[in-house]
């Protein structure tokens, strides 16, 4: 069956314009309901990000749970991840998130997760699709759905992060720098990391409605990196609008992207025997990590992009570490869903284990220089097919030879195809991707 809905993490797109309106969000959420309710259980928790159009999807998507028959649980402003963590301890049939992640204010969407904190299985995913078809209906009054505040949310998840960090350690004597990105997480990440005693400066804590994202938080790190130096801090964390994605900065001013991350939590784990198996990462991961790996000995496979598809490779082979270079960093053994402020804290227990700054931990790993092109098509073609864009691949896969790679992704979104080509020398690395870039681009014109 065709999805209509439900992309590879949840519903997403401009505030207004179909399927993000409230007619359609509030029938996404009786089909969501008569979905969960044949199944027995009538309990749903309800969270979103800092949107100003979160009020009005919130009470859409109440709305069409109460008519059929679902109660909810309102959570207010809160983390993805957090999210997923309660709809677990709560037993509900489902969790959902109103947010659109990373993207700027005008947008929002949904995800769900379910009652394992885990993303909804495909199977539920194309029930509510099958049932998007029908005519919205309205339970019998005395079956209506009810709505009620859980007031101690923010405190059930901030004890939640701070379980997940060493019992024996404390960030006594850490100056950090955090920022929110007038995000989800603006009234609990502080509060994490101020409880285990680190010295705690806050920006991007100021949400208004409008400016998530804007120029702060893991999708603009420059923010953070200036507050760092500015600061003399000893560390930056910066999470983007729902708190999934992690991006660092360290004491020298040095961004620290989610590769890097990775390869500093997987190095520890390694060396303490806690790795349990291998790492999985995705297109995108960086060669150099994965290059570095093989010197480690650790065992590295790449999924697909997106995070659900990392998740799908870790439980196939009973791995527990994986993540994007974007920063969605998912730690198996302490959460269901990537986790900034999770990650975070694991970055900031190796550091206090070893003693180490974050700018040693990561510097006997340099990323390679990636450089990634748009080429605008006006056709849909097999790449793979196409002999004038397998010549080009190959000449330039001949001349990085096993110190680079070429990878071509159309969009799934827009009508583009994404060139990137790494290697070790950044010069290089331009001008070969150039060369492929054009290749696609007169191939597809």
């Amino acid at each position: 069956m065709a999805r209509e809905f439900f992309g590879t993490d949840g519903i997403r797109g401009r505030v207004g314009q179909y399927p993000m309106t409230a007619e359609v969000v509030m029938k996404l959420g009786w089909a969501a309901g008569k979905v969960l309710a044949s199944k027995g259980n009538r309990e749903v928790l309800i969270g979103k990000d800092t949107r100003i159009s979160g009020y009005l999807f919130e009470s859409a998507l109440e709305a069409g749970l109460a008519s059929a028959g679902i109660n909810s649980r309102m959570l207010g402003p809160m983390p993805t991840p957090a999210v997923a963590y309660l709809t677990s301890t709560f037993r509900a049939a489902a969790g959902i998130v109103i947010s659109a992640s990373h993207n700027p204010f005008y947008d929002n969407g949904l995800k769900f997760f379910s009652t394992e904190g885990t993303k909804l299985p495909d199977d539920v995913e194309l029930e509510i699709e099958a049932m998007m078809k029908q005519d919205m209906t309205t339970v019998d009054s005395s079956d209506l759905g009810r709505a009620r505040r859980v007031d101690d949310a923010a405190g059930r998840y901030i004890e939640f992060c701070k379980s997940t960090f060493p019992s024996s350690l404390r960030l006594d004597g850490m100056k950090i720098v955090v920022d929110t990105a007038n995000g989800a997480a603006y009234h609990i990440a502080r509060e994490v990391f101020d409880e285990l005693g680190a010295t705690v400066v806050s920006v991007g804590a100021d949400p208004n409605g409008m400016n998530i994202n804007k120029e702060c938080g893991a999708t603009a790190p420059d923010n953070l990196r200036a507050h760092v130096l500015l600061e003399r801090a000893d560390v930056g964390i910066a999470l983007d609008g729902d708190g999934d994605r992690l991006i660092m900065v360290d004491h020298r001013g040095e961004i620290v992207d989610g590769d890097e991350i990775i390869y500093v939590l997987a190095k520890a784990r390694h060396a303490d025997g806690t790795l349990n198996g291998g790492v999985a990462g995705t297109l995108m991961t960086n060669l150099a990590l994965e290059h570095r790996f093989g010197d480690l000995n650790i065992p590295f496979a790449r999924a697909s992009v997106g995070d659900r598809y990392v998740m799908e490779l870790l439980r196939k082979h009973g791995w527990e570490l994986g993540g994007e270079n974007s920063g969605h960093i998912i730690c198996l053994d302490r959460v269901t869903t990537g986790d900034a402020i999770v990650a975070a804290l694991a970055v900031l227990a190796v550091m206090k284990t070893t003693g180490e700054s974050l700018s040693r931990l990561r510097s006997d790993m340099q990323l390679y220089p990636q450089v990634l092109l748009n080429v605008p098509v006006s056709k849909k073609v097999n790449l793979e097919e196409n002999s004038q864009i397998q010549l080009a691949v190959k000449k330039a896969e001949e001349a990085l030879g096993d110190s680079g790679r070429v990878l071509l992704r159309p969009s799934g979104t827009e009508p583009l195809v994404r060139v990137m080509v790494e290697g070790k020398v950044a010069n290089d690395v331009q001008q070969i991707c150039q060369q492929v870039a054009k290749a696609v681009g007169d191939a597809l014109d």
